[in-house]
């Protein structure tokens, strides 16, 4: 086939068009944000000058991470169209069990935390099948699943404890052990890295894994943009939509247990309102609140924009009452930005 009938079935046919790699990175749902983690880099490392020290680079990392781990798997769920309310105070659910198990019992905490993770998967099992039986909005769902969350994490450890907070467990069995695995300090190059960083690349890894290269992810797409087309053609909608509660509960339960071997005891109030920050690092990184569009790396990209923004403010010697302004700010930026780069990459493909 001579080379100007290929250009004239190409131009005929967008599909058989060849993209530039550019034009290819444009169309990602993570590029808006990518630029966007460009833009905020480069202005704290001018109006902050202990900001590019790698000392307080580890901090930024440290802070996106917590948020991040947990940003993946709400990251999933919401391209496959739901979200999770509930998912805040379940990482601090998950580590109040672990605690007043381990200490109430007098037991090896390993113990506490298996049966920690036993409750969590079950409360995502919970919303799951919720929102799958009774279909109603998982935002209805999983608001009601917060707000008992909430409430029995405060009644339970001051009946327990008669304190709002949960006994340490520093000096119990096993726990030198599980803070190496959830909670340590790691020496990189002589700087302290928190081994939540390397667990967060994990996570990010296997997620975008699962979306682009096995057929889950693509049940998880279908799901999210077109969930009565994906069950016409097969797709198991209903237990893909669970399995992404799951995960999410999986998650919190992780980050849990970094809570608490962090501090070795936990606030039984903390944890309340960070599900809309999970959210936010979500659809900064390019997912849409629709569903059916997203990334695990973009969701990334989200949290270490707000790691960056919440301690660049600190090292720029600002107020940090203004954190939450300049974080709205820029999830309105965000969002502008990966809509008008989505719509101009649409064209292209």
């Amino acid at each position: 086939m001579s080379q100007a009938v290929l250009k004239s079935a190409a131009a005929a046919d967008e599909r058989l068009a060849r993209r530039s790699p550019l034009r290819r990175l444009a169309g990602r749902p993570e590029f808006g944000a990518l630029l966007g983690a460009a833009v905020l880099f480069a202005f704290f490392s001018v109006v902050a000058d202990a900001f590019l020290r790698a000392s307080s680079f580890s901090t930024v990392l440290y802070a996106a991470s917590t948020f991040g781990i947990m940003a993946v798997s709400v990251a999933l769920l919401m391209i496959g169209g739901e979200f999770d309310l509930s998912a805040g105070v379940m990482v601090t659910t998950g580590a109040l069990v672990a605690a007043l198990v381990s200490y109430q019992l007098t037991l090896n905490v390993w113990v506490g935390v298996v049966i920690s993770l036993v409750v969590t998967l079950g409360l995502g099992l919970l919303n799951g099948l919720l929102y799958v039986r009774t279909g109603l909005p998982s935002f209805i769902v999983t608001l009601g699943t917060f707000l008992m969350l909430a409430g029995a994490n405060l009644g339970v450890t001051k009946l327990v404890t008669g304190n709002v907070a949960s006994d340490s467990i520093r000096d119990m069995d096993g726990f030198d052990a599980a803070r190496a695995v959830f909670a340590a300090d790691l020496d990189v190059g002589g700087v302290r890295v928190n081994v939540t960083v390397l667990w967060w690349l994990l996570f990010v890894a296997v997620a975008t894994w699962i979306l682009l290269r096995t057929r889950t992810g693509n049940w998880i797409f279908a799901c999210g943009g077109a969930p009565g087309s994906a069950r016409a053609v097969g797709v198991p909608v209903a237990r893909v939509k669970v399995g992404l509660f799951m995960g999410v509960a999986f998650t919190a339960w992780f980050s849990g247990m970094h809570l608490l071997f962090a501090y070795s005891s936990v606030q039984s109030g903390e944890g309340v309102g960070n599900e809309f920050y999970y959210i936010i690092c979500a659809v900064i990184g390019g997912c849409l609140l629709t569903g059916g569009y997203g990334s695990a790396i973009g969701a990334a990209i989200g949290a270490f924009i707000f790691g960056m923004t919440s301690k660049g403010i600190v090292y720029a010697e600002w107020n940090p009452d203004w954190f939450k302004f300049f974080l709205g700010a820029m999830l309105l930026l965000a969002t502008v930005v990966n809509l008008v780069v989505r719509r101009r990459a649409e064209p292209s493909r």
